[in-house]
């Protein structure tokens, strides 16, 4: 085991001499590095979590493990796994735990190391089992930071000439854009390494080929609205009960977000179908069974990641609506009790009648929100509309 930890510093020690894009939310991070609270680093698998961690604690003494190697997972007797840190990290005062939810108990580890006054740097490719057992363990002990592919901003940073036609088909895992390779190979293969290792093995699904199916499914249907009873019937899946579960745990993964229609009362969004996202672009294209490249879905898709790397929630505050006369609008961002803003999504403004149509569904919204901050996201270049602000791409 001390030979893994040794091997794991070599390689901690080559990562941390390369330089990296700088990501979006890092200044903010490195504000709270010192602070007691533990840093939680989450997002989909390969989207970067892990450099995230080191550009946070490049200057500093660190210790650093990494669970995704299946040697260290057997270890149960944590004494002796600090011990084997102070031996390979003499003096260290941070310590980084790379893909933690893999270690069986891991919050006792954690637990341990923070009360001996370890300043501690965790990343999970899990929503549920870090924020349900840091929530229940580690009562308001904690800072979550939300790491993602990279967006459309952080890659024209190092890529000036970089289309946005190509980010809307290609996505922004790093190492896609950043190394140029193949997105539908690698892409593919990380899909179905997430749903077989973080999602059948973990949950020891009985049906592993249906869960890869209702993933396909909702990919090829992102952008739409859904229900768990159609989803039952178009993947053969007899129960609506493990449809439900099997979507709650793909969305654990961050491969997916579903989102709700809003209602200002609660109980009535519940009634309602919900609507289907990916973390990714990438993914879409490469795991979607598709005729062509739908680039107004992508579009569409793009604008939910650029509002999820603002900090906002879906179904807290972000949700999709339509109006009384079923007119939908593509994203309503809510604060606190009012609805702040209403934003559509359109490839082409150029036609006459398309214009027309999305903004007579913003404005028949906004008189139901009570909302006036009105917005139409496009890819081509549009006069602007008197109350309505015009936005080209994800600028």
């Amino acid at each position: 085991m001390l030979d893994t930890i040794k091997l794991q510093k070599q390689e901690r020690d080559l990562i941390i001499s390369k330089s990296y894009v700088e990501r979006i939310g890092l200044k903010g991070a490195k504000k709270i590095l010192d602070t007691s609270q533990i840093k939680v680093i989450i997002g989909p698998r390969r989207s970067g979590k892990s450099i995230f961690g080191f550009l946070l604690l490049k200057d500093c003494n660190f210790a650093y493990l990494n669970f995704d190697d299946e040697r260290l997972i057997k270890i149960t007797n944590f004494d002796s796994l600090l011990s084997w840190l102070v031996l390979v990290y003499p003096n260290f005062k941070y310590v980084f735990f790379d893909e933690i939810q893999n270690l069986p108990n891991w919050e006792i580890l954690v637990n341990k190391m923070q009360r001996r006054g370890f300043n501690i740097i965790l990343t999970g490719s899990n929503s549920k089992l870090l924020s349900g057992e840091l929530a229940s363990n580690l009562t308001g002990r904690y800072f979550q930071i939300e790491v993602l592919p990279l967006s459309y901003e952080e890659i024209k940073s190092f890529k000036q000439d970089y289309k946005l036609t190509e980010y809307l088909i290609s996505g922004g895992y790093p190492e896609v854009v950043i190394n140029n390779l193949d997105p539908k190979s690698y892409l593919k293969t990380l899909f179905e390494a997430i749903l077989f290792k973080d999602v059948v093995k973990r949950y020891n699904l009985r049906h592993p080929q249906k869960i890869y199916e209702l993933a396909s499914y909702l990919m090829t249907n992102f952008a739409s609205v859904y229900s768990f009873h159609n989803l039952s019937d178009a993947v053969g899946i007899s129960s609506v009960a493990t449809t439900q579960k099997y979507v709650k745990l793909l969305e654990q993964t961050f491969l997916l977000f579903s989102l709700n229609r809003f209602d200002f009362k609660l109980k009535n969004q519940f009634g309602y179908h919900k609507k289907i996202y990916a973390v990714d672009n990438g993914l879409v294209s490469s795991v979607a069974f598709q005729n062509s490249a739908n680039l107004g879905r992508l579009l569409e898709n793009a604008v939910f990641g650029k509002l999820l790397r603002q900090n906002l929630t879906p179904n807290k505050d972000i949700f999709y609506y339509k109006t009384k006369s079923g007119k939908e609008i593509d994203f309503v961002i809510k604060d606190g009790a009012a609805v702040k803003k209403l934003i559509q999504v359109s490839l082409e403004l150029t036609d006459r009648k398309t214009k027309k149509r999305e903004i007579e569904s913003l404005n028949e919204a906004a008189a139901e929100l009570n909302c006036q901050n009105l917005e139409i996201v496009t890819l081509n270049d549009v006069d602007q509309e008197s109350g309505i602000k015009i936005t080209r791409g994800l600028d």
